[in-house]
């Protein structure tokens, strides 16, 4: 059977957790507002930038929010441009692509990044090859809307039930779901197992191994 694996990338892919952080505190900082703490900022990772200052900042305007994210996206580029940005894939997590691939799975990427993080991420690492699909924050609603996953479908040509879906938030689960595409949590990202499950997940890995035995399982 075609099998179709749609990953998520901060906190599943990679490890991008302290690079977002300082990002969004120097966007907060720089409009004049205290950051939020850190533990909240983690939990909006995953979400579009609009969405996520939303989240962050909920008594503000739209126009704020706005404002905001784009305060962000140059704090973040800043970052880079410096060579200050580096997020790791985690331990394990290239080999377990490069097997996929190998044993004729279909990969693509579902996450809230831009287009252009999303590419120098993959480029970065070498596995941009390695996907046939790439979606992001720039061209869909934000998760948990299914606009990505459905434009995966489409494009790779395979069915829901052909596909799972990999990330680990709340918003990735529910995405998910909302597509009929089945769910695996994973617990090295932003949100707990309990949550996870809570929102739909099949089953949450605890390492890459264990993620690679539930695929190999589908």
């Amino acid at each position: 059977m075609r099998r179709l694996a749609i990953f998520d990338c901060d906190g599943t892919l990679v490890d991008g957790q302290a690079n977002v952080c300082v990002a969004m505190e120097e966007a907060f900082e720089a409009s004049g507002r205290t950051p939020p703490p850190r533990p909240l900022i983690r939990r909006a990772v995953g979400l579009s930038l609009p969405q996520a200052m939303a989240m962050l900042l909920p008594e503000s305007t739209a126009e704020e929010q706005d404002a905001l994210a784009e305060r962000y996206r140059l704090a973040f580029r800043s970052h880079r441009e410096a060579g200050k940005v580096y997020e790791p894939l985690f331990e394990g997590m290239e080999e377990l692509l490069r097997h996929l691939h190998a044993a004729g799975w279909t990969l693509a990427v579902a996450t809230g990044k831009s287009d252009r993080g999303l590419a120098h991420c993959l480029a970065e690492h070498g596995i941009t090859e390695l996907f046939a699909s790439l979606q992001t924050a720039d061209r869909h609603p934000s998760k948990p809307h299914p606009s990505m996953i459905e434009q995966v479908l489409f494009e790779t040509d395979h069915t829901a039930d052909q596909a799972v879906m990999i990330g680990d938030t709340t918003f990735d689960m529910v995405m998910a779901e909302a597509a009929k595409v089945r769910p695996i949590g994973v617990d090295w990202g932003y949100h707990g197992a309990d949550e996870l499950v809570a929102s739909g997940a099949i089953g949450v890995a605890c390492d890459i191994d264990e993620l690679r035995r539930m695929l190999e399982a589908e």
